[in-house]
């Protein structure tokens, strides 16, 4: 069993999401919750509360890998710079627990759980739903993080039957 945390990063809000994949590829739900970080009197008090919120993740839950959504292109370059120091500090806080970490564009996620890169929000929670068996409507952040474990998951079995490394199972090159 390897047991997987996505994460959804974000300046105010990050999504996190907890599975484990099965010896026959089976993903199971373990936990998802979106991490609140408003409550940090300034951004880099925010950043803390993400690693602190992280570390508290990685020493319950024990994941053996990460997986994190890749940076989107924003209009508004202050929000993509959070976004990017956000999804930085959540990186850090993994490695520096020796995970390693995988990085999907939002669009692989969708193809991974929806058949197509171009499928809503509403498709993906659904999705997630439908395949971890879960009847209460999801959080939307902790629904994004639980697509990209899942998008992780999927890939690591191609990548291994095909014998060759995740990012190269899912490379276009």
């Amino acid at each position: 069993m390897t047991r997987i945390l996505g994460i959804d990063p974000g300046s105010q809000r990050t999504g996190v999401g907890i599975i484990d994949v099965q010896a026959d590829g089976r993903v199971v739900h373990v936990h998802h919750e979106a991490l609140t970080l408003l409550s940090a009197e300034d951004f880099p008090a925010r950043l803390n509360l993400l690693a602190q919120g992280l570390w508290r993740l990685i020493e319950t839950y024990t994941p053996n890998e990460v997986s994190i959504e890749q940076v989107f292109l924003s209009n508004n370059a202050m929000s993509a710079l959070k976004l990017g120091q956000a999804r930085g500090a959540a990186i850090v806080a993994c490695v520096t627990r020796g995970l390693p970490v995988a990085e999907y564009a939002a669009k692989e996620v969708k193809l991974a759980l929806v058949g197509k890169g171009s499928a809503d929000k509403v498709q993906v929670q659904h999705m997630v739903g439908v395949m971890l068996n879960l009847k209460q409507k999801l959080q939307a952040d902790a629904a994004d993080a639980l697509a990209i474990a899942i998008t992780h998951a999927h890939v690591r079995a191609s990548a291994a039957r095909l014998g060759v490394g995740v990012r190269q199972a899912w490379s276009k090159r």
